[in-house]
């Protein structure tokens, strides 16, 4: 991946973090885009740690106009786009679905599907040119059901369903497009869904098969596969990275 671009979005920290630190592993420029600026910053020192070269945005992705721009600077700065990881998410408040509130729906689903459509909308058109992989990162919640997160259940939904649309679509001019839908992750997230609550972190461990949660590099080797040459035939995908959550 020397010498190719890769835009991460939800950079800052967790997946987004892990994922960008990989890429530069294999050789990629980074934009380290998320609305933690201070974050993507780090994110940038530890990718120029690496000997790699990247840049850091502030971006909303619910923001059309802010995804426009993010994708702009990276071809004004770096000329091209081969990969992209749209990883940047909330999980929203936790209700049962007539007690989710129209204010959490709406921003739930602003930033994590209309976010992850944005993100392709302004993408896609720029790596036609050359080709290119995209990974959306779902959820185990974009492929079963979950009690009490109507908003985000349905977001990761339409995530992997608008995965699936773009894949079909631009299958023959050179674009991929996969998703990857991760269990119950180590990263901040997930500290505030289980909170301090010992009981509660145990029992979404017991959750998975393999008795553990997973942590974010192992997100990130599956997003930076899937994007190599290893993965050249596989687009339209959900890879589930979880622990066997999904296998029961």
């Amino acid at each position: 991946m020397k010498g190719k671009v890769a835009v991460i979005t939800g950079a800052a920290s967790g997946i987004g973090r892990a994922t960008a630190e990989l890429f530069a592993v294999h050789g990629a420029v980074i934009v380290a885009a998320d609305t933690d600026i201070d974050g993507a910053n780090e994110t940038l020192e530890q990718i120029k740690k690496l000997g790699e070269k990247g840049m850091a945005l502030q971006v909303d992705i619910s923001n059309e106009e802010q995804v426009r721009d993010m994708i702009e600077q990276t071809i004004s700065r770096f000329g091209q786009l081969d990969f992209a990881c749209n990883n940047a998410g909330i999980e929203g408040e936790q209700a049962l679905t007539p007690d989710c509130s129209v204010e959490n729906w709406n921003r739930v689903i602003d930033i994590n599907l209309r976010g992850t459509w944005f993100c392709m909308k302004y993408e896609i058109p720029k790596m036609i040119q050359y080709g290119g992989a995209i990974v959306n990162i779902s959820s185990i919640a974009g492929l079963i059901g979950f009690p009490g997160i109507p908003a985000y259940t349905s977001s990761k939904h339409g995530i992997n369903g608008l995965t699936k649309t773009a894949a079909l679509e631009y299958a023959g001019k050179g674009i991929r497009v996969n998703a990857i839908c991760p269990g119950a992750i180590h990263t901040p997230m997930i500290d505030r869904f289980a909170g301090e609550n010992t009981e509660d972190r145990q029992q979404l461990i017991a959750q998975h098969p393999m008795g553990r949660l997973g942590r974010a590099g192992e997100v990130a080797e599956a997003a930076v596969w899937l994007c190599s040459e290893k993965a050249s035939f596989i687009t339209g995908q959900t890879l589930a990275v979880d622990g066997g959550f999904t296998v029961r």
